[in-house]
């Protein structure tokens, strides 16, 4: 007993010298970890949180020796979608992804990769279209915030409560769509309602829009095969262009290893995961849709396609106009994306990554 209870002021004194210290070492550790915030809109089940998310956090985590962490805010539980760039911008969050299109008007160069007429194969092709036309076309709208990634969906397809199978079914019939896409839709005569996915499901069952006009991956995804009973094929229409995008000051206060870091992870998901995200969800969804609630694929006729198709070429034309009136070469930016694309479309075809 007298050994144990028996100890000198000095041996106090280095016990609580140690103690003292360890405190401080933690104190230090938890203060280099740098806690960041990601919202988005997308349901918690989807793809791009349980796929592109979850790895992409997780692989910066171990990149950064746990000296960054970032928590994802899915289904808008910290930002609407049409507010994230925004945010992001207004520090609300410090990372956001979200569609461009959803904020029309604040991205128009970006336009470009969302034209009708551009035909994608894919949507990786797409999203490597869009990336490295994004590195060479260099535009100012997105030089506020520091680009992690974007992703694209490639061609998408009309699907509604009735069937559309020619110019003549899609008149007036309210069909959701955001940006151009609304733009190319209103062209053709429909009546396009500018919504985010997030409130489609809702708006289709109460009748408030009779279709949409998106990936195929929403008709499972985003369960709009339960409020829909046909798809159109409309490769040649649609094409939607997402970022992930952090906060300009954010990403200036990391220090240059965590930022080689990052940029590191961000190039590994994009080739292995984000480019090709929409193709695998896509085909998925079809399958799921046509075997699973008896959804109806309409395939338009070769005249009736090219119809279509003639509507919508004079965007391509007011594109290259207004980016003229900026001061910008508008035929050099939509030809970049053009020879961009015919590139990645041969790659994928080819098999090539």
């Amino acid at each position: 007993m007298f050994i144990l209870t028996y100890c000198t002021s000095a041996s106090i004194a280095a016990q609580r010298g140690s103690v003292l210290g360890s405190k401080a070492t933690e104190n230090a550790s938890k203060e280099e970890i740098i806690d960041l915030k990601l919202a988005h809109f997308f349901p918690a089940t989807h793809p791009i949180e349980a796929e592109l998310l979850n790895t992409w956090t997780k692989l910066i985590e171990q990149a950064t020796q746990g000296r960054v962490r970032i928590t994802s805010y899915p289904g808008e539980t910290l930002l609407k979608a049409n507010d994230i760039y925004q945010g992001v911008l207004d520090g609300v969050a410090d990372i956001g992804l979200s569609c461009f299109s959803y904020t029309r008007g604040r991205f128009p160069v970006l336009e470009v990769f969302e034209l009708p007429g551009i035909i994608y194969s894919s949507a990786e092709a797409a999203s490597k279209t869009a990336w490295e036309g994004i590195k060479r076309i260099q535009p100012k709208e997105v030089q506020n915030t520091k680009l992690m990634m974007v992703l694209a969906t490639g061609s998408g397809d009309i699907f509604a409560k009735v069937p559309v199978r020619n110019l003549d079914d899609l008149q007036a019939l309210e069909i959701r769509a955001t940006g151009l896409s609304a733009k190319t839709l209103d062209l053709l005569g429909a009546m396009p309602i500018a919504m985010a996915q997030s409130e489609a499901y809702e708006a289709l069952s109460k009748g408030m829009v009779k279709g949409n006009l998106a990936p195929v991956e929403v008709l499972k995804g985003w369960k709009h095969a339960e409020v829909t009973k046909y798809l159109t094929k409309t490769p040649f229409l649609y094409n939607t262009l997402f970022f992930m995008t952090m906060n300009l000051d954010k990403w200036n206060s990391l220090a240059p290893d965590i930022q080689d870091a990052i940029l590191d992870v961000n190039e590994q998901c994009f080739h292995e995961i984000a480019a090709g995200l929409w193709d695998r969800q896509n085909e998925s969804a079809l399958k799921w849709a046509v075997e699973e609630m008896g959804m109806e694929i309409i395939e338009l006729a070769g005249q009736e396609k090219e119809l279509w198709i003639d509507k919508v070429e004079p965007i391509q034309r007011e594109y290259v106009k207004k980016m003229n009136e900026r001061g910008l070469n508008g035929q050099g930016i939509l030809d970049t994306v053009k020879q961009l694309a015919e590139k990645y479309n041969d790659e994928m075809m080819n098999g090539e990554r």
